[in-house]
């Protein structure tokens, strides 16, 4: 088919490899602008730039395309099969739903239609899921609201974080993309209505998203370092400065420890948690960073900064 892949992220790239390895004509790449990043606010280019420049795709970068009409003129002229759009970044204008006989297909990374929204793969693992996956859908003016065309499962490990489960999600995403266009163009795979009633939401992250709150469970505290990663992690204080937790893991501890409290047990750093089913619950600290400081482990943040039973973080 002739298609045209609309996408950023290193997320997207694997769609658009494999739908070049299996055949299909993509005359141009439409991704975000470049934009500068990192400390030293360079000028660097998209995943999906990078990807399409080493197979030589045309790439082009409108900084709006809703009222773009050079936009809307240079897609009609190509006149697309359809228009793959995985993790582009921006809302898909009506006219552009419009214009390829087989819609715009999107590829999203949960089971929809749970976690809808910018990060579904952060919050499935943050919300203790044990399975999610990745779709196929027909967009519409809707947010992830579209007709579902086809899914597939994958388990979530629990050492799984967001940057182990992306990869996987992105590479049985693209078979699945690669799968979808064939059952269309066969007429094989019908487009399925989401039960809106069962949809949940999976907000884009802010950095206040990373912040321990011991008033929840281990388990919780636990899922959510995991799904955090790399951005926006997880943190809390330690008398007034921020400490990062990099590790952590829900532990087995004799003593009752209020929220927030922490103990020390020889090179080993507790902290109480919520209850949970009337029994309070404890993440053991396992490596960790002080602002300004380099990652440690308990032992040297212990033997570093004092550290002593009865202190309190987040305060």
């Amino acid at each position: 088919m002739i298609l045209v892949f609309c996408g950023t992220p290193r997320f997207a790239v694997p769609t658009l490899e494999k739908l070049v390895e299996a055949g299909h004509s993509l005359p141009l790449v439409v991704t975000q602008p470049d934009r500068p990043r990192g400390r030293g606010m360079e000028v660097s280019v998209s995943p999906v730039k990078a990807a399409a420049i080493s197979l030589g795709i045309a790439v082009v970068q409108p900084a709006t395309i809703k009222n773009n009409t050079e936009f809307r003129d240079q897609l009609a002229a190509i006149g697309p099969e359809a228009i793959i759009v995985v993790g582009y970044g921006r809302i898909i204008p009506q006219w552009m739903i419009d214009l390829p006989r087989l819609g715009n297909l999107n590829l999203h990374a949960s089971l929809l239609p749970k976690y809808r929204g910018a990060a579904p793969i952060q919050w499935a693992i943050a919300c203790g899921e044990s399975v999610t996956g990745v779709t196929t859908m027909r967009i519409d003016a809707g947010l992830d609201t579209g007709d579902i065309l086809m899914q597939r499962e994958i388990s979530i490990d629990w050492k799984d974080t967001a940057e182990t489960l992306g990869p996987k999600l992105a590479a049985m995403g693209a078979s699945l993309m690669v799968e979808t266009l064939h059952g269309l163009e066969g007429g094989k795979v019908r487009p399925t209505p989401q039960d809106h009633a069962h949809a949940t939401l999976a907000p884009i992250l802010k950095k206040e998203d990373g912040r321990i709150d011991f008033a929840r469970t281990a388990d919780d505290l636990f899922n959510r370092l995991r799904g955090f990663q790399p951005w926006p992690g997880a943190f809390t204080t330690f008398k007034g400065k921020t400490l990062q937790v990099h590790r952590a893991l829900p532990a087995q501890y004799s003593s009752t420890l209020t929220s927030g409290e922490i103990a020390v047990d020889g090179a080993r750093l507790f902290v109480g948690c919520a209850k949970n089913k009337d029994a309070g619950t404890t993440l053991e600290l396992i490596e960790m960073q002080l602002e300004g400081k380099r990652r440690m482990t308990a032992q040297e943040f212990i033997n570093g900064y004092r550290a002593k039973s009865g202190d309190r973080l987040g305060q």
